[in-house]
């Protein structure tokens, strides 16, 4: 039978008769235990009576419970050094200290041990200035672009005078809690990818894209955007609720008029690409049209990227009322993209600087003698802060 069927008062008054003469297999067919539990309970209850027996149970109990506690405590000390050996950052660990300080009423040095920080770190007060006005002028300049991350406030600042290293933007940048909030893509497979060569000259490539939008009212409206791959210039944004193929050839002569022409057009197959109209066009214009493979617009990357700023910073940003507020509202946009925007991909110039540097170069190439008369006529500090070289585009 079970031994948890007997009690320690009828344990010991089993052993009391074996005690008293009889015999252990007599005991055992009496009780219906076999005869190596009855030695079990006389190695452990043998000299004992009831009231000691009773008090080596709750003790058995008890240090179970200890055993018990003494785990779930060495558990959760575990989990604490654990998470503390994670904390870092001396902001932090004083934090931790003084939490443990006030909380747990412990000593400085019985706290720094937790935390495992060194009592000097901990006593230590910054002496920084509080950068008040350029506090104030960073919040500003990220309220008014809130796309903008600290490399381009960063830059931004600079052409405003403010004279400071990119660090220290960095972290007022972080103190003041003005992180972009970045937005989730869709994951895409990634492969090998052969760099694009482009001449190192503005209307080298444009590239053509539309992107869409609504209005408040839930009608759909459509920008088509032509952009400079080299000098990352938007050169057109036409926002319309239809646009055709004809109104695409039309848009990208008035371009063309003033920009002059490109030696390539990049595009995917829209049908508005593919119109009989937009064939007619570049046969009359002379032009050279390059259609991407299909499905694959990381051959177009330059509208897309571009693309995706506008959406970024202006479509998902603003709320159009109507078709004019819509093109007013690209039209600010592009003006402050071309000539205020600092482009990272342009050693974060704007695109109308990094062109006009690019023309500039272009015009002493072509003129060696207006070189040279240039070179002898500057001071000397003044020829080694323009080099005369060619960014690469692409």
């Amino acid at each position: 039978m079970n031994r948890a069927r007997f009690t320690e008062e009828q344990i010991i008054a089993v052993l009391k008769e074996h005690e008293a003469g009889a015999k252990t297999a007599d005991l055992a067919r009496k009780h219906g235990i076999c005869e190596a539990t009855l030695y079990n309970w006389k190695a452990k209850f043998g000299g004992m009576d009831a009231s000691e027996a009773k008090r080596l149970r709750q003790l058995e109990d008890e240090n179970a419970k200890l055993k018990k506690l003494l785990a779930e405590q060495m558990l959760d000390a575990a989990a604490l050094r654990e998470l503390l050996s994670k904390m870092v950052g001396p902001a932090a660990k004083r934090e931790a200290v003084a939490h443990l300080q006030t909380v747990m009423d412990l000593l400085e040095r019985r706290a720094c041990q937790i935390v495992g920080a060194d009592r000097k770190m901990v006593r230590y007060r910054s002496h920084r200035p509080p950068d008040t006005e350029l506090r104030a002028r960073l919040r500003d300049l990220a309220n008014e672009r809130r796309r903008f991350g600290y490399r381009r406030l960063h830059v931004l600042l600079r052409h405003e005078g403010h004279l400071v290293n990119r660090k220290r933007t960095q972290r007022l940048y972080r103190e003041e809690g003005l992180s972009v909030r970045q937005r989730r893509g869709r994951k895409r497979p990634t492969g090998a990818r052969a760099p694009i060569l482009v001449e190192a000259k503005p209307n080298a490539r444009w590239s053509v894209d539309f992107v869409s939008d609504q209005l408040a009212s839930g009608r759909r409206f459509r920008i088509f955007n032509v952009v400079d791959d080299v000098t990352k210039e938007c050169l057109a944004a036409i926002a319309d609720t239809s646009i055709s193929g004809r109104r695409v050839a039309r848009e990208l002569a008035d371009v063309i008029r003033r920009r002059g022409k490109p030696d390539l057009i990049v595009s995917d197959h829209g049908t508005e690409f593919t119109s009989n109209a937009m064939l007619a066009w570049t046969q009359d214009a002379g032009v050279d049209w390059h259609f991407i493979a299909p499905g694959k617009p990381m051959q177009n990357g330059f509208v897309e990227s571009f693309n995706g700023r506008m959406r970024d910073e202006l479509l998902n940003e603003t709320l159009f009322y109507d078709l004019d507020h819509a093109r007013a509202a690209v039209a600010r946009w592009i003006g402050a993209y071309n000539r205020t925007r600092p482009h990272s991909a342009l050693g974060y110039m704007t695109p109308a600087a990094y062109a006009a540097s690019i023309t500039a170069t272009d015009d002493r190439l072509r003129n060696p003698d207006q070189l040279r008369r240039s070179s002898v006529a500057q001071p000397a500090h003044l020829r080694q802060s323009q080099p005369v070289t060619l960014a690469s585009a692409g």
